[in-house]
């Protein structure tokens, strides 16, 4: 059974990844986990150290947190009506990052599904900064839904990598498993540096293909060019359903994200996007 980890801060947006991740593992037996980190938004120590019910405040918004986390629920049981599937409501007194990631550890959490914007997000960006501190802190594989994102199956799914990562079962098991339940096929897209491959990534191209022998399984070479610009191209040739990276340090996928490029990959990326974490 999978246990996934789905945040919702009660916007449009968040209910949208919802409703994807319910679709996407129709065929899975899962316990839901829908998540909600509120926080006062006027409190003070004697809050924090734990006296909240003497004002009265950290109640009301705990009690709006919960029903409104019981109503989703309900919803979903009525609209989907799932017997694979299982919802539990967790409202916290926390911020949401910090929330995710102590959630993921205590339950041994698979993935996340969430929104890429919150209640107030912005058009021109596209990850709200809640989602990329969730992509490099929470250990964990992170499916991020893009908003108004109508749910199609993942039966083309991209798989943009340098292949100097080493290939675990263990961070490629969530891959596997959305491969094989969609019958989808894996394009791995590497980007060419002009040299051929290196001994190291000979291995790691291998592994993959290995790891990957029961399905569908491409690969692709361009030529030297920025990852976001063969990201596009691919995405202009073939329709695709899912792009997929490893977050490996060191790696493009660090520099794509974290260096203050986080737009070049926003303008034409309208797809669902799982991030895995390198060490699983």
């Amino acid at each position: 059974m999978l246990s996934i980890l789905l945040p919702t801060d009660f916007s449009e947006n968040s209910r949208n990844a919802i409703n994807y991740a319910v679709q996407l593992l129709k065929d899975e037996e899962c316990t839901f986990y829908l998540f909600n980190a509120y926080t006062p938004v006027i409190y003070n120590v004697e809050y924090v150290l734990g006296y909240p019910a003497q004002f009265g405040l950290g109640d009301a918004v705990r009690t709006t947190s919960q029903n409104n986390l019981n109503s989703i629920a309900s919803t979903l049981n009525e609209t989907y009506n799932n017997p694979n599937h299982k919802f539990e409501t967790v409202a916290r007194f926390n911020t949401l990052v910090s929330g995710i990631k102590e959630f993921v550890e205590e339950h041994k959490i698979d993935f996340v599904v969430m929104g890429t914007k919150g209640a107030t997000g912005a058009k021109e960006v596209l990850f709200g900064s809640n989602t990329v501190h969730v992509f490099k802190e929470v250990k964990c594989p992170v499916l991020a839904v893009p908003s108004n994102f109508s749910y199609e199956a993942p039966h083309e799914i991209l798989f943009p990598t340098d292949l100097d990562v080493e290939y675990k079962e263990s961070s490629l098991k969530i891959l596997k498993e959305l491969v094989a339940s969609n019958h989808a096929r894996l394009n791995v897209l590497h980007v060419s540096t002009g040299y051929e491959l290196n001994e190291k990534q000979v291995l790691n191209k291998q592994r993959l293909e290995l790891l990957f022998k029961s399905s569908a399984f491409l690969f692709h070479q361009f030529e030297s060019m920025e990852i976001t610009n063969a990201i596009n191209q691919f995405q202009i040739k073939q329709k695709i359903n899912l792009l997929v990276m490893i977050n490996n340090k060191h790696s493009f996928f660090e520099n794509l994200f974290f260096k203050n490029t986080i737009n070049q990959i926003g303008f034409t990326l309208n797809v669902p996007f799982l991030v895995i974490p390198s060490e699983l």
